[in-house]
C-alpha cells in the first residue's frame, strides 16, 4: 500500500510530466488560454494514460520483453520483441485516443470543437507516449502499479494544464510588459512554477538523504579530528626529542 502511495504522489508531485521532464507543451501551450478547455483536455489526458499504461504494461511483460513469450512454450523463451515496442505502444495509444475522440463529439460537441485539431493529437503526445515509455524504463513490477501511474501522471499533467490555464486568464487583465504577452509571460510562468514544483522532492527523499548526509559528515570530523591529534603527538614527541638531546 505504502509503494502505491509513495508512486502516486511522485508521479503527480515529483516526476510531474509537464515541469519535471516538459513533455506534452505543445498541448499544454496551445489549450491552456481557457480553464473550461484545459479541463476537458486534462480529462481526456487522464483517461488515455490510465488505460494506456496498464495495456502497454501487459504488452510489454508478455510480448515484447526479452523471455516474454515464454508462456507459448520453452523454445520461444529466447525471442526478444521490444524492438516493436514503439509500434504497438503508439497503436493501443491511437486506438485509445479514437475512442476518447468519438466520446467526446458524441456527449460534448462544444468541448470538442473547442479542443480542434489538439484532441485527435493526443495519439502522438509525447507526454502519453512517455507514460509509457517511463514505466517500461522504470521496471514497474505489477498491473496495479502500472495503473496507479498511467492515472497519477495524468493528474499530473492536468493539474500543471489547469494551473497555468487559471493563471492565463488572470494575467489578461494585468499590466505585462508588450515584449512578454503571450507566450512569452507563459514561459516565465511555468519556469517559474517548474522550480516550485521542485520543492516537493523533499517529500520523499529529503528525510532518507539526510541521515546519510549527517553519518558522512560525522565521519569526516572524526577523521579530521584523528589527523590532528595524530599531528599534536608527532609534533610533542618530536619537541621531547629535542629537549632530552
Amino acid at each position: 500500500m505504502l509503494e502505491h502511495v509513495e508512486l502516486f504522489f511522485k508521479s503527480i508531485f515529483i516526476d510531474n510530466m509537464v515541469f519535471a521532464t516538459f513533455l506534452g507543451m505543445c498541448s499544454y501551450l496551445a489549450v491552456s488560454k481557457k480553464v473550461t478547455t484545459a479541463v476537458g483536455l486534462g480529462a481526456a489526458v487522464i483517461f488515455v494514460l490510465a488505460v494506456t499504461v496498464p495495456l502497454n504494461w501487459l504488452l510489454d511483460q508478455y510480448l515484447l520483453r526479452s523471455g516474454a513469450l515464454a508462456w507459448l512454450g520453452p523454445e520461444y523463451a529466447d525471442y526478444d520483441l521490444s524492438f516493436l515496442s514503439f509500434i504497438l505502444f503508439i497503436a493501443t495509444i491511437a486506438t485509445m485516443v479514437q475512442l476518447v475522440e468519438i466520446v467526446v463529439e458524441k456527449f460534448s460537441p462544444a468541448l470538442y470543437n473547442s479542443l480542434g485539431i489538439f484532441l485527435p493529437l493526443i495519439a502522438v503526445n509525447c507526454a502519453i507516449l512517455g507514460g509509457s515509455l517511463f514505466m517500461q524504463s522504470r521496471d514497474i513490477q505489477s498491473l496495479g502499479l502500472a495503473f496507479n501511474y498511467g492515472l497519477s501522471s495524468g493528474i499530473g499533467w492536468f493539474l500543471a494544464i489547469l494551473a497555468i490555464a487559471a493563471i492565463r486568464e488572470k494575467i489578461r487583465y494585468s499590466n505585462v510588459p508588450a515584449p512578454l504577452r503571450g507566450l512569452g509571460i507563459t514561459f516565465i510562468i511555468t519556469g517559474l512554477m517548474a522550480i516550485g514544483f521542485m520543492s516537493f522532492g523533499g517529500m520523499l527523499t529529503g528525510g532518507d538523504e539526510a541521515p546519510a548526509e549527517v553519518e558522512k559528515n560525522t565521519a569526516q570530523k572524526t577523521e579530521e579530528v584523528k589527523t590532528i591529534k595524530e599531528a599534536d603527538e608527532n609534533s610533542v614527541s618530536y619537541n621531547n626529542a629535542i629537549i632530552n638531546e
